[in-house]
């Protein structure tokens, strides 16, 4: 028998976490404009002690096991928590979850070294630092094929040198995880490595900070980075030597879920927005939602989303089954190619409703719009993802070995006629 309703006891944490995050957490977003800035004191002074309210629930940190102070729920669990923080660009950081630092907790816990989960992974799980995951650079976006950005022995130490390219909480991030190239003779699969480099390092520089599109101008933003070969220690290597795309994947596959459903929350909330505005908006004959055009926006909204939701729910039963993203990287790849859409169409559909209110900075949708176009391009672009899905799906198939598909009429008539003999003539 299928259930679509999750255990008690953790009913009541979401049903805490909904009515917290809305009560307590949401007010911060109109206040404090950049989550990652832990330098901002008036903002901290008021998080810490809603993080510690998080701890009490036992919602701190979900994404890990109780080994690493999280209590392990699995994906599903996550999934149903996330849609709820989805609604609040600070409610991530107020549960301990927030991206890029989830990532690279993750795999600091399978891939650093006592010294190193001493140094960056723990006070990153007490939240009380940023970091940053560099992979994609200027000339070669995400294609790590293009990549030139290299690290090289000098002694004992490592020498890096290059760009990188929208570093996500440059300027806030305590220290950064790398992507770099360490043996260029070889496929970048087995020739990149992953480094965890200090964000004081000399000959690390910062060009420029980059804003998405009509970002608040104190909201964190993506470093455009250089390496003038910078010098770091041994221990500034993550993992062996050629192992980054392991680590990479490690990182990526749950952290894709977590987006999909905080997703789901944004288009809810702008879903809301949007019925309430139905009701709400007279016309001359009575309310926008009198009108046909609008129960139909309304309906195909509220579709995309459940559908939506359902198909992330199955994605991530699947990989708490499985326990191998390996076997669920078709469903995940489908995930993230069809997540966009989903926010885009509902986001779109609210702006019009509320008319020139809805394209104005005094309502979210625009905010919405470009975050739709950045969830399409983050972590591999929706069309790179579409193309994993079809090589997956394909690979299943055998050709037709005959000049007639298998699926041709009237060979399938003349093979059930065979079948069937003298009743097909009775």
């Amino acid at each position: 028998m299928y259930s679509f309703e999750t255990d008690p006891d953790y009913q009541a944490k979401l049903d805490w976490a909904a009515d917290f995050v809305a009560t307590e957490v949401e007010p911060l977003d109109h206040v404090f404009p950049n989550p990652f800035d832990r330098g901002d004191e008036a903002a901290m002074a008021v998080v810490r002690p809603l993080m510690e309210r998080v701890r009490e629930q036992g919602l701190w940190a979900c994404h890990l096991g109780p080994e690493l102070g999280g209590p392990g729920y699995g994906q599903v669990k996550l999934a149903l928590l996330n849609e709820i923080l989805g609604r609040s660009e600070w409610a991530p950081v107020v549960f301990g979850c927030q991206a890029p630092d989830s990532g690279n907790a993750e795999i600091l816990a399978h891939f650093g070294t006592p010294e190193q989960k001493a140094r960056y992974l723990q006070p990153l799980l007490d939240g009380e630092l940023v970091s940053c995951f560099s992979m994609t650079e200027p000339q070669g976006g995400s294609d790590p094929r293009l990549f030139t950005a290299s690290a090289r022995r000098d002694g004992d130490d490592w020498v890096l040198s290059g760009e990188k390219w929208f570093a996500t909480n440059a300027l806030e991030a305590t220290f950064y995880v790398v992507m770099l190239i360490t043996d260029p003779d070889v496929s970048v699969h087995r020739g990149a490595s992953m480094f965890l480099v200090p964000a004081d390092t000399p000959g690390l520089e910062v060009i420029r900070n980059v804003q998405l599109a009509g970002a608040h101008p104190g909201r964190s933003s993506h470093g455009y980075l250089r390496f003038n070969d910078a010098r770091v220690g041994p221990d500034a290597l993550l993992g062996g030597e050629g192992q980054a795309f392991a680590i990479a994947q490690t990182r990526l596959g749950g952290g894709r879920i977590h987006h999909a459903m905080r997703t789901i929350g944004a288009a809810q909330r702008a879903f809301d927005l949007m019925c309430e505005r139905a009701v709400s908006r007279r016309t001359h004959d009575g309310t926008l939602a009198d009108l046909g055009i609008t129960k139909q926006k309304i309906a195909q909204s509220w579709i995309e989303i459940e559908q939506f939701r359902l198909f992330v729910l199955r994605t991530a039963w699947l990989i708490d089954k499985y326990n191998d993203y390996k076997v669920v990287r078709k469903d995940i790849a489908a995930v993230k190619a069809a997540m966009p859409d989903v926010l885009r169409n509902v986001a779109q559909r609210a702006l019009h409703l509320h008319g020139s209110l809805g394209v104005s900075e005094e309502m979210p949708f625009g905010r919405m719009l470009i975050e739709a176009e950045w969830l399409a391009i983050v972590d591999g672009p929706t069309e790179v993802h579409e193309i994993t899905v079809a090589k997956q799906l394909l690979a299943r198939y055998e050709p037709a070995d005959e000049r007639f598909p298998s699926g041709h009429l009237p060979k399938l008539r003349e093979a059930a006629l065979a079948k069937l003999g003298a009743a097909a003539h009775a």
